[in-house]
Formats: structure tokens, C-alpha cells, sequence
């Protein structure tokens, strides 16, 4: 067998560690970070005077003007990550129960794998539940 067959998948796993870098840093068109101008780091899209390519720190929450907006922003970014992962999670779940295969201890521990998979999908999304009850009750005040 040669090297390289017998190292495939860990040639896939480094190109894809170098590819994805490149990939999810990739700026869009209308983002161009010329001294002159064009530079739109505000969800409004307009030019703040944050310019990284002259040496200036740009604040990465600069639209956030209350406790509310934070709290809003972090769960947003917590349930971007977390749905995926709780897909994957009852997926990986799936499989558990196929291969236990009838066998009680792994019957068990798929049926376990599920219910902490469901809770964590039950706390998360009851997180956000909570925090735009919150919100709403506040700014109705």
C-alpha cells in the first residue's frame, strides 16, 4: 500500500483545516478595507471609521447598546452552534440505538445518549424562550 492511500484521510483532514480558514474569513464584496474608504463593519452597513488595515481596534459589538442587545446577540450566536450540534447529537443518538443491536447495557446507554441529548435541546431552546419573555416584559415597561 502506498503512503499516500495509507494517509488519506489525514491528507483530507489537513487540507480541510487549511481550506476552511480561508473559506469562513472570506469577505464579501462590498467590504473592501482601502485606507479611501468602503469599510462596513455596522450591521447598518455604513462606513464607522473603524479601519484595521490603518492600525485602528474596531469594537466587534459596536451596535450593542443595552443589557438586552448582549444578552440577545449571545444566545443568537450559542443557538447558531448549538442546533447543528443537537442535530448531530440525536444522529449520533441513532446510531447508538442501531448498533446496541437488542443489547440491554447499550439499549441503555443509547436511551440515556437521547434523554441528556433532549434536555440539553430543552435548555437551550428554553433559553431563548426566556430571554425574549424577558425582553418583551421589559420593553413593554
Amino acid at each position: 500500500m502506498t503512503p499516500i492511500k495509507k494517509n488519506l484521510y489525514t491528507i483530507f483532514l489537513i487540507a480541510f483545516l487549511i481550506a476552511l480558514p480561508v473559506i469562513s474569513f472570506a469577505q464579501t464584496g462590498g467590504n473592501s478595507l482601502s485606507p479611501t474608504g468602503g469599510n462596513s463593519f455596522t450591521p447598518t452597513g455604513g462606513n464607522s471609521g473603524c479601519n484595521p488595515a490603518a492600525g485602528k481596534i474596531c469594537n466587534p459589538i459596536a451596535p450593542i447598546d443595552s443589557i438586552n442587545g448582549l444578552i440577545k446577540v449571545i444566545l443568537e450566536g450559542a443557538l447558531k452552534v448549538g442546533i447543528p450540534l443537537i442535530a448531530l447529537a440525536v444522529i449520533y443518538c441513532g446510531f447508538l440505538f442501531v448498533f446496541a443491536r437488542g443489547n440491554e447495557e447499550k439499549l441503555t446507554k443509547a436511551k440515556d445518549a437521547l434523554l441528556y441529548t433532549l434536555i440539553g435541546a430543552a435548555i437551550l431552546l428554553g433559553s431563548w424562550a426566556i430571554a425574549q419573555l424577558i425582553s418583551e416584559t421589559v420593553l413593554a415597561l
